[in-house]
């Protein structure tokens, strides 16, 4: 017997509903590590804040490899068994990660987090899109609650570490997956969601070395600042394993019957152009450690302070979502939107530059947080659906670990790394130009020591208003590429008296071009699929 829905057919659909919803609530914020609570971990573990800026990276890059087994794991076995065992897991593994105190076990648990997550995700994915119909407005709604319950995920992460200890956040998580499996054994269904596939298919080589090689590249990432980059061994061979990884990753794939991921997404133009407008998306989404360093290390915000910032991007997420609803189902074109959500990131980028003073008030925070918020949701959600758009099924499965990846991780950790080492570079230059007013006769030598604070912020001032001003002369260079990219619009139009002209059979030809291109990609799309 099979069931393509979740819940057995008593239970009312406003209870389903309610049910998918809670567990979309539980299971997407679940992570191996919070933002919120980092600098809790730190102090209560002693382990330095590398090891969990690698185990953030480590639930994005879990997530990335599951995703092209995620289909057939899905089909394997019974919706029941499957969520039941799931919500288990991940209960266990939030339940290590409040009762240890060793990092590496975090970014372990971690990379596990973000694999199981994955294979819950789809459960969730495939019903709501069905039920919602509309693949745009579906995107709309999907990730603006998404993204709001990751920024309450990392405000109550940081309240209940300072109200109770980081612990109690994880244990809390654990016993709300353990409460979810419970009530989904009751009210879920035991039957198949299609026919019984085989798991021996899945070429699970690929995926170690799927992980292996993000694994290794998120390491360089996280410890390449503390371990001084190229001169240290350690940033040497992990460079050096990555790119061997992603070397013996690729040739498999062209030499297995069933490759673990698909290249040929990649020659679309789509795809291509949605790629490299989440690559700029990055840049802006890499700018959360310039406002940490400037909202904690500057303006001296505790951690629960700094939490609160994230809660402000909600409204500027919320109207997102909506516009996003609206557009979709006005069917309107994509390119004044993706427009809207990059000029909110440089809206944001431009308040913060004109806002690096020691003066700063907390009520300043407001707009930019609420532009942040509408551009990093609008982009989220306009750029991943031009980036996939008309694609196969089989095709866009077999490539989006590597597109969530790319979007997620690469990206943004790309450009949080070249941010941490020029934001060094800046401020030792900034030292050395203010140095000129360290003299007896601006200050004496009684009053140096008290001035040398002064002195270090408004070098870091200096070198984050420098970062920030190159990051909205490049953005103002995306603009241009958005309001003159065609987004899959025809750009050149054939007149009517084409025909005239030219005679009956140079339309005969072209169109007979256009059939014999079609049948070519329909044959290539089959491919996977059988």
């Amino acid at each position: 017997m099979y069931n393509k829905g979740l819940y057995n057919d008593w239970v009312p659909k406003p209870v389903q509903l309610l049910l998918i919803v809670l567990l979309l609530a539980v299971v997407m914020p679940i992570g191996g590590v919070y933002t919120g609570n980092i600098s809790y971990l730190v102090s209560g573990t002693g382990a330095m804040t590398e090891y969990f800026m690698w185990a953030n990276y480590a639930t994005t890059i879990g997530m990335g490899a599951c995703m092209p087994v995620v289909i057939r794991i899905k089909m394997r076995f019974k919706v029941r068994d499957k969520m039941i065992v799931l919500l288990v897991l991940l209960g266990l593994l939030s339940y290590i990660n409040g009762t240890t105190l060793q990092p590496m076990i975090f970014v372990f648990s971690a990379l596990l987090i973000g694999f199981l997550k994955m294979m819950v995700t789809i459960e969730l994915f495939l019903p709501l899109m069905v039920m919602i119909g509309n693949r745009g407005i579906f995107y709309g709604a999907f990730y603006t609650f998404v993204l709001v319950m990751n920024q309450v995920a990392v405000y109550y992460s940081a309240e209940f570490a300072l109200l109770y200890n980081w612990q109690q956040y994880y244990i809390f998580t654990a016993v709300l997956c353990f409460i979810l499996a419970l009530i989904h054994w009751i009210f879920m269904h035991n039957k198949y969601f299609a026919l019984k596939v085989p798991l021996h298919y899945i070429d699970w080589l690929s995926i170690l070395l799927f992980i292996s090689t993000f694994m290794f590249s998120a390491y360089v990432y996280a410890f390449g600042r503390q371990q001084d980059w190229l001169n240290s061994k350690n940033i040497i061979n992990a460079s050096i394993a990555a790119f061997v990884s992603f070397a013996l990753l690729s040739i498999r794939q062209l030499t297995l019957k069933r490759p673990y991921l698909s290249f040929k997404i990649f020659t679309k133009n789509n795809v291509q152009n949605g790629l490299f407008m989440l690559f700029w998306l990055g840049m802006f989404l890499g700018t959360a450690s310039l406002q940490n360093t400037f909202a904690v290390g500057v303006l001296g915000y505790d951690p629960l302070t700094n939490a609160k910032l994230s809660m402000m991007m909600i409204p500027g997420i919320i109207v997102a979502g909506i516009i996003a609803i609206f557009w979709f189902k006005k069917e309107k074109p994509l390119k004044m939107y993706i427009f809207s959500g990059f000029a909110g990131m440089i809206g944001y980028s431009i308040i913060m530059y004109f806002s690096m003073v020691l003066e700063f008030s907390y009520d300043n925070w407001y707009l930019p947080m609420f532009l942040k918020g509408y551009g990093m949701c609008s982009l989220f959600i306009s750029v991943w659906f031009y980036t996939l758009d008309k694609l196969e099924m089989d095709e866009m499965l077999a490539a989006i670990g590597l597109v969530l990846v790319w979007r997620t991780f690469l990206a943004v950790g790309i450009f949080s790394t070249l941010y941490s080492w020029l934001q060094y570079r800046f401020q030792v230059t900034a030292v050395g130009d203010l140095a000129v007013y360290m003299d007896g006769m601006t200050v004496t030598p009684q009053n140096v020591m008290a001035n040398m604070k002064a002195i270090q912020l408004n070098a870091i001032l200096i070198a984050t208003k420098k970062i920030f001003g190159f990051i909205i002369l490049i953005g103002f260079g995306v603009l241009v590429y958005v309001i003159t990219h065609h987004f899959g619009a025809k750009r050149f139009q054939y007149f009517r008296f084409v025909r005239v002209l030219g005679g009956k059979s140079v339309i005969a030809r072209r169109r007979l071009h256009e059939r014999k291109k079609l049948l070519e990609e329909i044959k290539d799309a089959a491919g996977p699929a059988m």
